[in-house]
């Protein structure tokens, strides 16, 4: 109790970093809506345009509490749009199939990264990102990866190139497969298993046919349900590394993540709760995008240089390649 009458001074010392950073991603989504361009990366874009605010007095500590514990609570709320029902049609053979690309990706981007001499931190984002769904994997990532001085900067990088190859595969992917003869099920299975945000893969998929749609957009939660597995597992090696095993413990958010999905999983949260809190969690996530543009340094990103590129791209091309191979050997079920 004694800590309450510190309660106004802290709402006020966020409010103007708060107020910055819900202003760029109201601005982001407006622009979003009306050009039908990614949101995260208007988000990053405009962000990165008021970085001269990072350090200042007033705007500083609301900029942090956004791109930290706002983007922490919209991981949690990330849950609700997750039911284990949606993707039971899938089957046995289309789950394993998809759990063994995103293994097998992940473990690649180690590959790329130690090629390009990129570290371990780096193949984590990237992969995880490419593997699971996008900038949202991107920064549940990041919030479980000890940090360095290149995180932040790793992280807006990682979150700009997974949604701008978003962008370019749900322009080419459809006319891609439709050139090499493939069924609207199998189309849809390729465009859920490689596209990597969900914006852009229900996009991709029903430019197609409702039924490459539907198989999309499946097979797309199907990753995004495997989230907190991948979560658990890189938080305790990633803790065990830095620190010993003594020190290993999972994360708040990770399980409230996982509690929240469980719920939603089981019926527990009515369906009209849960379209609001997808919601809730969308605006939470695009404001701690624009937090972390806020936080960026233009020039840092710039300084990156090819190799970083280089990476993505590969565990992208790597990604289709699989998937498309379970296609045409029968393992995706479809």
């Amino acid at each position: 109790m004694a800590s309450l009458p510190n309660l106004p001074a802290r709402a006020r010392s966020l409010f103007p970093g708060l107020l910055l950073a819900l202003t760029i991603a109201a601005a982001a989504r407006f622009l979003s809506e009306h050009y039908a361009a990614p949101v995260m990366l208007f988000a990053l874009l405009i962000g990165m345009a008021f970085n001269f605010m990072a350090d200042q007095e007033r705007t500083s500590e609301g900029v942090v509490f956004a791109s930290k514990t706002l983007l922490r609570l919209g991981i949690v709320l990330l849950g609700a749009r997750i039911t284990l029902g949606d993707i039971a049609g899938i089957g046995t053979s289309g789950l394993v199939t998809v759990a063994s690309l995103m293994a097998l990706t992940i473990g690649f981007g180690f590959i790329c990264a130690k090629l390009f001499s990129r570290g371990w931190r780096f193949a984590i984002l990237t992969g995880g990102s490419v593997a699971i769904c996008g900038a949202s994997a991107a920064l549940a990532l990041a919030a479980v990866i000890p940090a360095n001085d290149k995180t932040e900067r790793n992280v807006l990088f990682t979150v700009v190139a997974v949604t701008t190859l978003s962008t370019i595969a749900m322009i080419i992917y459809p006319v891609l497969f439709g050139l090499a003869g493939l069924n609207d099920q199998q189309s849809g299975f390729l465009i859920g298993a490689t596209v990597h945000d969900v914006a852009q893969v229900v996009g991709a998929g029903y430019s197609i046919s409702t039924e490459a749609g539907d198989t999309a957009t499946i097979v797309k939660l199907l990753r995004v349900t495997l989230l907190p597995v991948v979560l658990i597992i890189v938080a305790l090696s990633t803790a065990r590394r830095e620190s010993g095993f003594s020190q290993v413990r999972l994360p708040l958010f990770v399980v409230g993540f996982g509690v929240v999905t469980i719920a939603n999983s089981i019926g527990l949260i009515p369906v009209t709760v849960a379209v609001l809190l997808v919601d809730a969690s969308s605006w939470l996530l695009v404001i701690a995008i624009s937090a972390l543009g806020v936080r960026t340094n233009m020039k840092a990103m710039m300084d990156l240089g090819w190799r970083h590129v280089a990476v993505i791209v590969l565990e992208t091309l790597f990604l289709l390649a699989l998937a498309w191979g379970a296609v045409s050997f029968g393992l995706a079920g479809v």
